[in-house]
């Protein structure tokens, strides 16, 4: 396909949303017009990786070497599917959800040019490109998580906006450095540091890559920067999910993914204290919050800490530097995308049909909804680890790429992936076993309460069946991770 078809799909998603503000008619409508406008765009989306352009189309050219530049390569392609095939099944899924909330057409707007602006990222050539849409995302999806306007919601869309400004100042750091340091500004895999800045500028450039890490790390919910996340579980389960599996979080994570390999390099990278410093980290983010996530009540926080631990995981495979490293990244970036969203889903169709939110509340709502809990028992599962679930590989891959590593802390690293791999069987099979126990004697509230429509029902469904098949069978996607590991696809 030529490369201005790269260009097409972020249109057609930010001008379809914004003309959710000014369409006439009834909710039905307005419903059909934005799933047509989001499967659409997916198609698009999946056409330009089927039929990927060989080259770039440049946007804008601010001055010699600052250029806003779209270009897929193999790792966005990753990225860009991942979010091509979530997108509209979450968007089905709101229709029903948010059938009862007022400012449904803001809403709608804004989760539609989430999907332009988090393919922005995903189709970014440079760095200068990510950091513009990365930032782009920050500021359409505060008016989501502030959408209930209670004081809670505008409080966390507060602390959101802060905690991702603030991020963002310091991977403009490592955006200014590399464009004075980088031969190109260009995603170049192997790195684009040019010799002078290897020789004469090697710690300044470590440190900056350490801040800049951080900075994007922040989106990732890495500890100690992950406050906003747990917090913004006040704003709706479809946007929850989203914040959670695939939009903020994800682009956080990519973003670092794409500063260690086709950034700073991992020849550069690799066996220095910059290096040891964020492995170690994301070791530490990942038990803190394996066991912060056990002592949660509210559901959805419980989930939220369950993500912080789990994005972690990918920041920790991703500083391995190697290219067992990176395909175990991508790997669990995919895997856990899929089984994330669906025990959102989940949570927010208990809370749905039941209004019940805390997790002591749920003993025999699993009874009386036994599709969503057979759809959440599996995506617990994957989150466990347990073979033939979808994130048992992606963690494999992690640990693997840890036991082909140099050095004591990667092997330390395993013994925290089964310590997190315990805390997470604790906390997710606590709420299995609560939603399947006898319904209480006392638990009028509960007559009435059944399985959600086919709207919520059907994205359980075929999430949870997502994760099976890739546990089943995950050659083809790892083959293909492989691949662009060796920079062949």
């Amino acid at each position: 396909m030529k490369p201005v078809f790269l260009l097409i799909p972020i249109l057609i998603a930010a001008l379809g949303g914004f003309s959710l503000l000014f369409i006439r008619g009834g909710e039905r409508l307005r419903a059909v017009y934005t799933e047509a406008i989001v499967l659409a765009v997916s198609v698009l989306v999946w056409m330009l990786i089927l039929n990927r352009p060989e080259e770039g189309i440049q946007l804008f050219q601010f001055a010699r070497g600052l250029t806003i530049t779209l270009q897929l390569d193999g790792c966005g392609s990753v990225f860009a599917g991942l979010i091509a095939t979530l997108w509209p099944l979450a968007t089905l899924y709101s229709f029903e959800y948010m059938r009862a909330e007022e400012r449904r057409r803001g809403f709608f707007c804004c989760y539609t040019v989430t999907y332009a602006v988090t393919l922005g990222v995903a189709l970014a050539g440079n760095l200068l490109t990510l950091y513009m849409f990365y930032e782009l995302l920050t500021l359409i999806t505060v008016p989501l998580v502030m959408h209930p306007m209670t004081r809670e919601a505008i409080r966390a869309s507060r602390k959101y906006l802060y905690y991702s400004l603030g991020g963002a100042a310091f991977a403009f750091l490592g955006l200014v450095f590399l464009l004075v340091n980088g031969a190109t500004t260009a995603f170049t895999p192997g790195g684009t540091i040019n010799a002078y800045a290897l020789d004469s500028h090697h710690d300044i450039m470590l440190i900056i890559y350490v801040m800049t890490f951080f900075g994007f790390s922040v989106k990732a919910a890495m500890f100690p920067f992950h406050g906003w996340l747990p917090t913004a579980s006040v704003a709706p389960t479809p946007v929850t999910a989203l914040l959670h599996a695939v939009a903020v979080v994800k682009s956080g994570a990519f973003a670092i993914i794409r500063l260690t390999y086709f950034s700073y390099g991992t020849v550069f990278l690799r066996h220095t204290w910059a290096q040891v410093l964020v492995m170690g980290a994301a070791m530490v983010a990942i038990a803190f919050a394996s066991t912060t996530a056990l002592r949660q009540t509210h559901f959805k926080r419980r989930l939220a800490y369950s993500t912080i631990s789990n994005l972690s995981y990918i920041l920790l495979a991703a500083s391995m530097m190697s290219p067992f490293g990176m395909v175990a990244a991508l790997a669990h970036m995919v895997c856990h995308a899929f089984t994330k969203i669906c025990s959102f889903l989940c949570a927010g169709a208990v809370m749905h049909q039941t209004g019940r939110a805390y997790i002591y509340e749920l003993n025999g709502v699993g009874r009386k909804m036994p599709v969503t809990f057979a759809c959440f028992t599996v995506s617990a599962l994957s989150l466990m680890g347990v073979p033939l679930f979808a994130c048992f590989i992606s963690k494999w891959k992690i640990a693997e790429a840890a036991t082909q590593s140099e050095g004591l802390l990667p092997k330390l690293a395993v013994v925290v992936l089964l310590y997190s791999a315990f805390m997470t069987a604790a906390y997710m099979l606590t709420v299995v076993i609560r939603a399947f126990s006898p319904i209480p004697a006392d638990a009028g509230g509960l007559t009435d309460v059944r399985d959600p429509n086919w709207l919520m029902l059907l994205p359980l469904v075929l999430f949870a069946a997502a994760i099976i098949l890739i546990g089943v069978h995950p050659a083809p996607l790892l083959d293909l991770l492989e691949q662009i590991a060796a920079w062949q696809w």
